[in-house]
């Protein structure tokens, strides 16, 4: 997903923000006594009273919009965990969605004056953007008083998302101090038991094993990268130890002490015609990069890949696996130790990468009527208490009390209907916008791994023996894309565009030569439009990073 704004769109959306500036404290029916005060380009908070915010007294509704072509959320209330806290809390989410024109629909809402309560969104630019023009509540006044985020995020996690005014207006989602992540390769277990078992654990395995897979099932996708072709980024960690996707997300490599061409990294280079080449045999998904999510999703379920790659590999591997094994206990899905190009350590492999930022953040807007109890929800959902229900369902459902750790003690039901509670979570996934890895994973191996590992939920028994063990740090690579109307901005958007263009255009390549004139001519046309800008822009936000981090 992009979630950029067009360079056509710069001076009409500078106009709107300018305009919402002066707006914030007198549109939306948003009470003099909480609207924020802006100074210059700074928000403060309304002056917190004492007494916390009590649930269940009145009826919350929350409006979120999710930033993102993709968003979709099921219907809160229309499951056990979301039920139970409508009932007893009283708090209801209404979604605003994006229509799959999200850059579109935010202007929209801006320019309307009818920003939701929260924009659940990437952690970038843009959030700085809003900042500035006084459309976000910033949190400071409201971290001690409701402290579920302050204690499990901690001060260095904190200060990672501050603005340059020195305070926090970002909600993280999925942040931890511990390695989590779920890049890497899962196999279709019946497929590979009727090929042989043959090993994979180098690049040469891993395409033979493609070609066993094209000859012998010819209706099924020998590789599927997932949506958007995450997969792909997936394998250019192979061709060179340490070398996580996080460079292809940020399209710069580290080189000594500064940020460099992606387009003429070696190890890009070298990836991109490997997979050109899977491409131009017929051994991945034709419609690579093109292909929806939904769509991905139902190919997995039904069985009709033999290997799957993403940034999330356990999302729908979980599901899929589940779906296969009640069809045939014979059949799902396992995941394999990352594989390399000859002669790399396996233990030098990271597929994917985390960081203690983690994913996206959510940001709460001066349009909130009541930004504390907006706040206090979103802390309790990242607490142990809300994050056991959006996370398990509700006492008494698949779990009943807690130990010492504040570990659900789980029921017979857990297990017994597996089908059920897998159903429930993986609806409540679409809920979990402020994800505390730091509670969760520790958690969930607590009683899980205590289970011989066929009892073991699909995705935590991989995750325990794979994934948490290969992904890569990448927190200092966090943060480093400029404000979106900037001269650095502007030219990060033309090479985004210029990124896009070429990465579709080298896997439809003719031939591995006509890869590398591909990429070539994109550093060039990067060139024109400011790249070299942008690399020393993100290097040095890298570098301010890297002291913050104490490296």
């Amino acid at each position: 997903m992009k979630n950029r704004w067009g360079k056509s769109l710069l001076l009409p959306l500078i106009a709107v923000f300018a305009a919402m500036s002066l707006l914030a404290g007198c549109g939306g029916g948003t009470p003099a006594a909480t609207t924020p005060e802006k100074k210059g380009s700074e928000t403060t908070a309304p002056e917190a009273s004492t007494a916390k915010y009590e649930f269940g007294k009145e009826p919350l509704e929350i409006e979120l919009y999710g930033h993102y072509d993709w968003f979709s959320m099921p219907a809160w209330g229309g499951d056990p965990a979301t039920k139970w806290i409508q009932d007893n809390m009283k708090v209801t989410i209404k979604p605003i969605l994006s229509g799959g024109k999200a850059n579109q629909k935010l202007n929209t809402l801006i320019a309307g004056g009818t920003l939701p309560d929260v924009i659940w969104m990437q952690r970038d630019g843009e959030v700085e953007r809003l900042r500035q023009n006084g459309l976000l509540v910033p949190f400071d006044d409201y971290l001690d008083k409701y402290p579920n985020l302050k204690e499990w995020a901690g001060e260095d996690t904190l200060n990672m998302l501050r603005s340059p005014d020195g305070k926090l207006y970002q909600f993280p989602n999925w942040y931890t101090k511990e390695p989590n992540g779920n890049g890497g390769y899962m196999l279709n277990i019946k497929m590979y038991k009727e090929l042989g078992e043959p090993k994979i654990e180098t690049l040469d395995d891993f395409y033979n094993y493609l070609k066993l897979v094209k000859a012998k099932y010819p209706n099924v996708i020998p590789f599927e990268p997932g949506l958007e072709g995450q997969g792909f980024d997936t394998l250019y960690s192979a061709f060179k130890e340490s070398n996580p996707p996080t460079h292809i997300s940020m399209r710069a490599v580290p080189n000594g002490d500064k940020l460099t061409s992606l387009f003429l990294d070696p190890t890009y280079r070298e990836s991109m015609q490997f997979i050109n080449k899977l491409y131009r045999e017929g051994l991945v998904a034709k419609s690579a990069l093109t292909q929806t999510e939904d769509q991905v999703k139902e190919k997995v379920m039904n069985g009709q890949v033999a290997v799957y790659s993403s940034a999330d590999t356990t999302k729908f591997g979980s599901m899929g696996h589940a779906a296969l094994t009640k069809k045939d206990p014979n059949d799902g899905y396992f995941m394999i130790w990352p594989f390399a190009k000859a002669g790399i350590p396996k233990d030098k492999i990271n597929p994917g990468h985390y960081n203690s930022l983690g994913w996206n953040v959510s940001v709460i807007t001066t349009s909130a009527e009541n930004p504390e109890a907006v706040f206090a929800f979103w802390d309790y959902m990242t607490g142990p208490e809300g994050f056991r229900v959006l996370f398990w369902g509700p006492e008494g459902l698949y779990w009943e009390g807690v130990d010492a750790d504040g570990v659900p003690k789980l029921k017979d039901e857990y297990f017994t209907k597996e089908k059920e509670r897998q159903d429930l979570m993986d609806k409540l996934v679409n809920f979990q916008w402020v994800g505390n890895t730091g509670y969760i994973d520790p958690a969930k191996s607590k009683f899980e791994l205590q289970l011989p590992p066929e009892k073991r939920t699909w995705e935590t028994r991989w995750q325990s023996e794979i994934t948490w063990k290969t992904q890569y740090n990448a927190t200092e690579f966090q943060n480093l894309d400029p404000s979106k109307e900037s001269d650095e901005g502007i030219a990060r958007q033309a090479v985004e565009d210029i990124y896009l263009e070429a990465r579709s255009q080298a896997l439809y390549a003719k031939s591995e030569e006509d890869v590398l004139k591909v990429l070539d001519k994109a550093h060039a046309d990067a060139e024109a439009v400011g790249y070299n800008t942008v690399l020393e822009y993100k290097t040095k936000m890298w570098q301010e990073n890297k002291q913050k981090l104490g490296k």
